[in-house]
């Protein structure tokens, strides 16, 4: 029995899931030769603030970036 595990950032609607999850079933049921009852797929979601590249959580980067384009903008 496969179990993919797939990790989201917040925001995708519910019929972007299925679709993927049925994409990704398809391409393991012909990869694998498994029958798609037996494929588990398990989605995580994670907020900005959850997520890290080198070690910085782009979303607050973002906001950090809004609030000194703020400030620059009323210099």
């Amino acid at each position: 029995m496969p179990i993919i595990e797939m990790h989201l950032m917040e925001g995708r609607t519910i019929e972007q899931k299925s679709g993927a999850a049925k994409a990704i079933t398809d391409a393991i049921t012909s990869s694998l030769g498994v029958r798609a009852e037996s494929v588990r797929i398990l989605i995580t979601e994670h907020r900005g603030e959850e997520f890290y590249v080198a070690g910085v959580a782009p979303a607050l980067k973002a906001q950090q970036s809004a609030v000194a384009e703020l400030k620059k903008a009323e210099d």
